[in-house]
């Protein structure tokens, strides 16, 4: 079974990064751009990481400048820039091609998996989400106008999931309704 497992990329300081070290966690990757509009959804991103990385969660930023020429930075100022403008502590990527016959082979990996309208099309913006379980599969694509807030109900599904395939394989029962997480205070 192909996965996200499969693939490894460069972080912001050129460090190669295999995506095989995030089995058993669930992910959102991200397509970024530090002068895109969307960039306040950063601050959203690193509240749910925050709040869910203790159950599995993690956030991937992969920077883009296809869009608008709104990803300017090199890698190094881009993650300085996340870190003092938005204070995000999860993982930055090196800048890629989302696009194209450059396209990073891991976004090419989920658009070919990307279920229904969106299948095989091109990313249209800056911030489209992909949402990946905990095999590493993909559960859904999101468009950039979606905020990361209004996908904190299917990101807790999934941390369910995830929840409760772990404890099947550790000869452990996990009941269907049981309050693993609690909801951000406002």
């Amino acid at each position: 079974m192909d996965s996200i497992y499969q693939f490894n990329a460069p972080l912001y300081n050129s460090e190669n990064f295999p995506l095989s070290q995030l089995q058993g966690k669930t992910v959102l990757i991200v397509n970024t751009a530090s002068k895109c509009n969307f960039s306040v959804q950063l601050n959203a991103l690193e509240k749910i990481y925050q709040q869910y990385k203790s159950n599995g969660f993690t956030v991937l930023a992969f920077p883009c400048n296809q869009f608008g020429q709104n990803e300017p930075l090199d890698n190094l100022a881009i993650k300085d820039f996340y870190q003092d403008q938005f204070n995000i502590s999860f993982e930055v990527f090196g800048k890629v091609m989302v696009n194209g016959p450059e396209t990073h082979p891991l976004f090419n990996y989920l658009k070919s998996h990307t279920r229904g309208i969106s299948q095989n099309r091109a990313i249209k913006w800056n911030f489209t989400k992909f949402l990946i379980n905990s095999q590493g599969q993909l559960v859904a694509r999101y468009a950039p106008r979606t905020k990361p807030e209004t996908l904190i109900q299917v990101i807790e599904n999934n941390l369910l999931q995830a929840a409760k395939l772990s404890a099947a394989r550790g000869g452990k029962k996990v009941p269907s309704k049981i309050p693993l997480f609690t909801p951000a205070k406002a």
